[in-house]
């Protein structure tokens, strides 16, 4: 009956240019459950999600909150129902503080002079510090958002929704940007909230979590609703190839690496980044031809910078950085790239597309300034046309307007497979996958995981930087471990365990990991 269901969403059809993001969805969510909805990227979940929060209006359909049909006008409206979200792209404004993001619009007053309103912010301070120990998300309500962390930031939105007293709690992919301890901390609020009577919504695509945490799982494949499952009696497998619409292989198939010369040699690198802080510590390794190295540690601990570093992004301050035996060390950015580079950034938004232009201008901006893009200073369009044709087919690039779609409009993870597709395509020597596959699905996983493999096939010297341990395991074939700006192991991959490589992480020194707590000596 209609009156069990906390939200329903009966018949959701939303159409963009191109494209039917969610085709006729039902779904029905209880009281005090978490039920995620599962999907690859540009499945419609946050579409839905979005429908719900009252930032678009469905073309068909009804809206029921608590039994009562809504239409849901905008996200004031929503937030008087007493619903929340938390964006997967936070919504803070990064010059003030932590309390002021969170009263925003709802700010206690006082009267200056009894006369004159102005905003309580000692009572504002108050109330959130009072509300934070409350539901043990830990901030400072001083703070300036664009002083914290990103982990503290996603406090910051759940506070904002706690504080709107909502009840109805939206987590739209809320880990991609998180490290695997804040991962497990985040899952452990998200499953108290509940208990403290809240009904949560999660948009997700990581089945391990779904696992730990979740009631129902309703599952989406290119905007249909495919099941809805009790996640307690349904695998992990079964999900993932509802979700991809087929058999989803959860090994990472590899052969034996050939290993050739050295392409990639760095001695003695030193990194201070923009405070001035020494953030890469005397780091030396090579890679050679046909090899993978990963560089696995705990974020924050200057992989990162090493990265940047290779690219031309960070300033060197000593060292050397040869590719092919040539020194690259205080070349210009253009110049590496011609020389043989590819760069999959972290940030993706920020340093790997231009979010305004469109797919078509974003995959050739490596090449737009060489032939066939470009004669005589011309740019040619159809080169443009023909390029991301051809990549967005081999890469699965979902957009809604192929080519011509504004990249800004694109899921993230779509984004991510336009990158990897536009850098692989380079055929460069050397390649830097940093993070490659954040935010992704375990479709695109598998594929991403699949091209990296084929490239060291061919021959490619290959740095891997991520925070997945299983992925470094997976894919690695010598795996270099980072602590506090210094590199404390480098060994072959199938010398090392994960426990053993999760050590060397939290700074486990190598004569202790010699003397038996780690692997082999260097």
């Amino acid at each position: 009956m209609a009156e069990e269901y906390i939200v329903e969403m009966r018949h959701i059809t939303k159409r963009f240019p191109g494209i039917v993001a969610n085709d006729d969805v039902t779904i029905q969510v209880r009281k005090g459950e978490i039920y995620a909805l599962l999907g690859e990227n540009g499945a419609g979940k946050s579409t839905l999600m979005s429908m719900l929060f009252g930032m678009y209006e469905p073309d068909e359909g009804e809206i029921y909150i608590r039994g009562e049909k809504v239409k849901l006008e905008s996200p004031n409206h929503a937030t008087r129902l007493n619903i929340g979200m938390v964006h997967q792209h936070f919504k803070l404004v990064s010059n003030y503080t932590v309390a002021e993001n969170i009263v925003m619009g709802m700010e206690p007053v006082k009267k200056m002079l009894g006369f004159l309103p102005v905003v309580d912010l000692k009572k504002a301070n108050s109330e959130i510090q009072a509300l934070s120990e409350k539901y043990g998300l830990a901030v400072n309500p001083t703070d300036v958002i664009e002083n914290i962390n990103v982990s503290t930031q996603q406090r910051v939105e759940i506070l904002k929704m706690l504080y709107r007293e909502a009840e109805i709690l939206i987590f739209d992919e809320p880990t991609a940007v998180l490290t695997p301890q804040e991962i497990d901390f985040l899952l452990e609020i998200i499953k108290g909230l509940r208990d403290n009577g809240k009904t949560i919504i999660l948009i997700t695509h990581k089945l391990e979590e779904i696992k730990r945490i979740a009631d129902r799982c309703a599952i989406l494949n290119r905007g249909k609703l495919i099941d809805v499952l009790n996640v307690a009696d349904t695998s992990t497998k079964t999900m993932a190839n509802l979700m991809v619409g087929r058999e989803v292989s959860f090994e990472t198939e590899k052969k034996p690496a050939g290993f050739g010369d050295t392409v990639l040699e760095v001695s003695g690198l030193n990194v201070y980044n923009k405070q001035n802080f020494h953030v890469v510590r005397d780091v030396s390794f090579q890679i050679r031809a046909g090899e993978i190295l990963a560089i696995a540690g705990v974020a924050g601990n200057g992989q990162v910078e090493i990265a940047d570093a290779i690219a031309g992004l960070m300033p060197v301050r000593s060292g050397k950085i040869l590719l092919n035996g040539e020194d690259i060390t205080d070349m210009p950015i253009r110049e590496r790239t011609l020389k043989g580079i590819s760069y999959i950034p972290e940030d993706r938004q920020n340093y790997g597309v231009v979010m305004d232009f469109t797919l078509s201008e974003n995959l050739a901006l490596k090449n737009y300034f060489k032939e066939p893009f470009c004669k005589k200073g011309m740019l040619n369009r159809r080169a443009f046309e023909e390029n991301s044709g051809r990549l967005i087919e081999k890469y699965d690039i979902r957009s809604g307007q192929g080519s011509s779609t504004v990249v800004r409009s694109m899921s993230g993870g779509n984004q991510q497979k336009a990158i990897v597709g536009r850098e692989i395509e380079l055929a460069s020597p050397f390649m830097i996958f940093v993070q490659p596959t954040r935010g992704l699905d375990i479709g695109a996983i598998e594929n991403i995981h699949r091209q990296m493999i084929a490239e060291r096939d061919k021959g490619r010297a290959i740095l891997l930087i991520s925070l997945e341990l299983d992925e470094i395991m997976d894919c690695a074939d010598t795996i270099a471990v980072i602590y506090n700006g210094e590199i404390q192991k480098i060994a072959p991959a199938d010398t090392l365990t994960a426990n053993q490589v999760g050590e060397f992480m939290m700074g486990v020194n190598k004569k202790q990991a010699v003397n038996g707590k780690g692997g082999r000596g260097e």
